[in-house]
């Protein structure tokens, strides 16, 4: 009889798949040869049926619990094999994961995530229902629908389909025919910091969604270490052979020639022009936070009428720029259709896009089992201090101190007792997650729990996952850990995050949790309030255009609709809002 082998083989993007052996590979020479059978093999056949068969109708009893019973076994049972960690070169084994959920409802978001994908390429994408509670916020009907319709069409016009190769040789030639493969696309150029990087994909992406484009992705550094792919069959990553280098992308900025901003400031395209005659076969979009009011003039409908028509349009930015996208008529009715409550944009598209590998995966669920998933509460605190040097510093200390204390967010101490709970019942207790390149204000605060009880008798576990001093925006391992914390962060139920930071609108938005917002410090000096409840889970957009397009003048961009507001830590900042 022939023996099967399985093993485990790595491939280049770190996901794990099982493959047969060498071995198993079978043609059509020797295929009689291997069938023929020695009497010691039909013997041993013979044993195997008979132990199965004693197995297969053995008869088990019921078990007192059956609606756990039945609960576990709907759950998916999920062994990520024994291998190699690269973030920290252990061997690691993951266990499996078994809650009291109905997954096979939830795992797919309401709706949002497609069956089908391999569950072993990436853990996370299925098993993320697993660390959350019950979702209070819905996809609605038509963003299913129109995912659904965006992945077809990334089938169709993805790298290395015959559409994608035949709208890339006109890239190639720089001409324009009228030969059209339906296939238009949006470049994603990866620019800045994680936070930044995370908050501009969403927004190119949903700008690729009303547009009917194909998103393309520059790979960069780290986006395949981070993020599995999000599309089936096709890839999102643009391929390496693209025509435009690396290094041309890095070169773009406002003055260049394919700039469309520039071209408007140097009169190579009248502002009057309805369509480009020919479109050019690409052009350059500078949305990054220096970008002038030329630049700003993306966000009319006159110019998204000239982009309409360009297959293939390259973008750089570090800004989330939905809300202005909210402000722009031609798609006002359709944003409306797609997202009902506003405050939810983020939250539904970073869970339907963004997967962490399982690297990354590896990262959050240990932490979260290791030190969070037994407490009865969690609450985040995120401290970004926008200096060199990141402290501690004793007046941001004292502020979320004063914040927690004063929102009821973490119990009094008492300097007075040494034993507050002499009962010897279990107490509640409350895990803290903190994340700071600092590891000053985590010890400050553990060290407070632990040298005095609590007023309430609570105990407090003070946690922090890594401290790395200062950002290293180019470095893996480092990317790898700061996704894995504001996955963590996410995953709390209540939190405390620093202003204008997108470290902490990532935690908030992905957890649909309305965080309160530590005001930003000014002379060294504890602000009085030291926070606010935010009013919205999304992103602040820090650099929006103040101009109405109708009028050619200055506007506040910020009071022409009830769900686009500014921000509560950015005065001048744009976000979305549920009225």
């Amino acid at each position: 009889m022939r023996r099967f082998k399985r093993n485990y083989s790595n491939t280049d993007d770190d996901q794990t798949k099982i493959v047969d052996h060498p071995n198993d590979a079978v043609s059509c020479d020797g295929l009689e040869e291997k069938c023929i059978c020695s009497p010691i093999k039909i013997l041993g056949i013979l044993v195997f049926c008979l132990m199965g068969s004693s197995v297969l109708f053995s008869v088990k009893k019921p078990s007192p619990n059956g609606l756990w019973t039945l609960v576990e076994a709907r759950l998916p049972r999920v062994i990520i094999p024994r291998k190699k960690d690269v973030s920290s070169g252990d061997i690691t084994k993951q266990k499996s994961y078994l809650r009291p959920v109905d997954v096979r409802q939830d795992k797919l978001l309401g709706g949002l995530l497609l069956e089908g994908f391999d569950e072993n390429s990436c853990f996370s994408r299925y098993q993320s229902v697993l660390y959350r509670k019950k979702p209070s916020h819905q996809p609605s009907s038509h963003l299913i629908s129109r995912l659904r319709n965006h992945e077809a069409l990334h089938k169709r016009c993805g790298p290395c389909m015959g559409s994608y190769n035949a709208t890339l040789e006109r890239l190639k030639s720089g001409k324009y025919t009228n030969s059209s493969t339906g296939c238009k696309y949006i470049v994603w150029i990866s620019f800045s910091g994680l936070g930044n990087r995370i908050l501009s994909l969403i927004s190119a992406f949903l700008y690729a969604l009303l547009t009917n484009r194909v998103l393309l992705v520059d790979p960069g550094l780290d986006i395949p270490d981070l993020f599995c792919e999000p599309f089936p069959e096709v890839s999102w990553l643009l391929p390496p052979d693209f025509p435009i280098s690396t290094d041309k992308f890095n070169s773009f900025n406002q003055k260049s020639p394919e700039s469309y901003g520039n071209m408007l400031k140097n009169n190579n395209v009248s502002c009057n022009s309805i369509v480009f005659t020919p479109p050019p076969p690409y052009l350059y979009l500078h949305l990054a936070h220096d970008y002038d009011e030329h630049d700003k003039l993306f966000f009319c409908d006159q110019d998204q009428t000239l982009l309409h028509n360009v297959p293939w349009l390259i973008m750089k930015t570090d800004n989330y720029f939905i809300p202005s996208l909210f402000l722009i008529p031609s798609f006002e009715q359709e944003l409306n259709n797609l997202f009902p409550e506003k405050g939810t944009v983020f939250h539904h598209l970073c869970r339907y896009l963004l997967h962490p590998t399982n690297p990354v995966w590896g990262l959050i669920t240990r932490y979260y089992d290791a030190y969070l998933a037994k407490a009865d509460e969690k609450i985040g605190i995120q401290i970004r201090v926008f200096k060199t040097d990141p402290g501690p510093f004793k007046y941001v200390l004292d502020q979320i101190l004063a914040c927690t204390s004063k929102e009821n967010l973490l119990p009094r101490i008492n300097k007075k007792e040494s034993i507050i709970n002499p009962s010897g019942k279990k107490p509640k207790t409350i895990a803290v997650l903190m994340t700071s390149l600092s590891s000053g204000y985590f010890e400050a605060i553990r060290n407070m729990y632990w040298e005095n009880p609590t007023v309430t008798g609570e105990v407090i576990e003070v946690y922090q996952p890594s401290h790395e001093e200062y950002q290293q925006t180019e470095n893996l391992i480092h990317n790898r850990k700061a996704l894995a914390e504001m996955y963590l962060l996410s995953l709390t139920d209540k939190l405390v995050t620093s202003s204008w930071s997108t470290f902490g609108y990532v935690a908030q938005s992905l957890g649909g949790l309305r965080p309160w917002i530590l005001y930003k410090p000014e002379n060294q000096t504890t602000p009085d309030p030291p926070c606010r409840r935010a009013v919205s889970m999304e992103p602040c957009f820090h650099a929006p255009p103040f101009y109405d397009c109708k009028t050619k003048t200055g506007i506040d961009t910020g009071k022409l609709v009830p769900h686009v507001q500014h921000c509560e830590d950015m005065s001048w900042g744009l976000k979305l809002f549920d009225r």
